[in-house]
């Protein structure tokens, strides 16, 4: 049996976004100001990288941290460092930004918080390089994007669907 390693580029991430979760809560209005509002609009430029370190609560971010576990190692494995780094982050900043716009649009005024964009980056590129998984990738959005809605659970499913839209994209110019 193969040993896997322990310290990978995603676990770093995992890391740090852990630390910065800590920093958030213990913080003044740190969900504010880590997430992406409208004070990006009033000079906080760095709420697109920053909304993908901030959570709404321990079960978002290990519910976030195990899917960028499996599927970061898993790409940074096969595909490279440079290839994750460029998903997660790019993709991530990109479904950032366009979730911020689609919520402009509509005339919603949420905060977003975590790395659910930027994870479905990386389940999208997955999606649509390995066809064997695109279901069950695309089936899994959809319930945890829909579901709690259903329910009543503040989840922005729009950035879901634009992080999978964009793992799409950028893996189609990857090719």
């Amino acid at each position: 049996m193969q040993n896997e390693k322990l310290i990978t580029v995603t676990n770093i991430i995992i890391f740090i976004t852990v630390l910065m979760y800590i920093v958030q809560i213990n913080m003044n209005n740190g969900s504010l100001y880590l997430g992406l509002n409208m004070f990006f609009l009033e000079g906080l430029w760095y709420q697109p990288l920053s909304t993908m370190f901030a959570h709404g609560g321990i079960g978002h971010i290990l519910m976030n941290m195990f899917v960028l576990f499996q599927f970061g190692n898993m790409i940074e494995k096969y595909r490279g460092v440079k290839a994750l780094l460029v998903l997660y982050f790019i993709g991530g900043v990109i479904t950032s930004l366009l979730s911020f716009y689609f919520m402009q649009a509509i005339g919603m005024n949420n905060n977003l918080v975590g790395a659910s964009g930027a994870i479905c980056v990386l389940l999208g590129y997955v999606a649509l390089i390995d066809t064997y998984q695109r279901k069950g990738i695309i089936t899994w959005i959809l319930i945890i994007s829909v579901a709690p809605v259903l329910i009543g659970l503040p989840v922005a499913w729009y950035a879901h669907f634009i992080g999978l839209a964009v793992g799409f994209v950028m893996g189609k110019l990857f090719k």
